[in-house]
């Protein structure tokens, strides 16, 4: 008889208006991946890529910090009116955040893409485990806008998650090639 047809999966929410692009060994530390998620509307959100260390098991938060420097701390980024006067403007390298791991490991959240920073995502402050527990909806680290003219061009230079998946693989195959 007919074997019964799979039902399609339904794509998440985040599938469906985002595009995901990757960031792997960000600042050339390797493993340290990001993913950026890009709305159809150009706004991108930062992430942790599922490889990322932090996400690997075994690895406790102690605490995350937006602190990036003694005079810059991105909670303070204010974004008022329809031009959003008052938001940080952020490099690809610019970091957004640092997490502190109880096994003394420290690691720094880069932008990844140019624009202007919309919003840092507060929760993770007090509940750092929903970075772990949901990386790419609840546990997300920050919102940057992209200037209009330049929100096609801002991810050249980052991987789809095609490209993505084939590092991870080569990564994997690496290691067991040495161990």
């Amino acid at each position: 008889g007919e074997e019964p047809q799979e039902p399609p999966a339904v794509p998440s929410l985040v599938d469906r208006y985002f595009t995901r692009w990757y960031k792997a060994d960000v600042k050339g530390k390797p493993c340290e991946d990001h993913c950026i998620l890009q709305h159809s509307n150009r706004i991108c959100v930062i992430t942790l890529a599922e490889s990322h260390p932090v996400l690997q098991s075994g690895k406790t938060i102690k605490s995350i910090s937006y602190q990036i420097s003694t005079n810059c701390s991105r909670l303070q980024n204010k974004v008022s009116g329809k031009f959003k006067r008052g938001a940080q403007f952020l490099t690809e390298l610019a970091p957004l955040c640092k997490i502190y791991c109880s096994d003394g490991e420290e690691y720094t959240i880069s932008s990844c893409v140019r624009g202007r920073l919309m919003e840092v995502n507060e929760n993770i402050l007090h509940k750092p485990s929903i970075l772990q527990e949901k990386p790419s909806t609840e546990g997300y680290i920050a919102v940057v806008l992209p200037k209009f003219e330049e929100s096609k061009s801002v991810t050249e230079g980052l991987l789809t998650q095609k490209q993505y998946e084939e590092v991870v693989v080569k990564r994997i195959n690496a290691t067991t090639a040495t161990s």
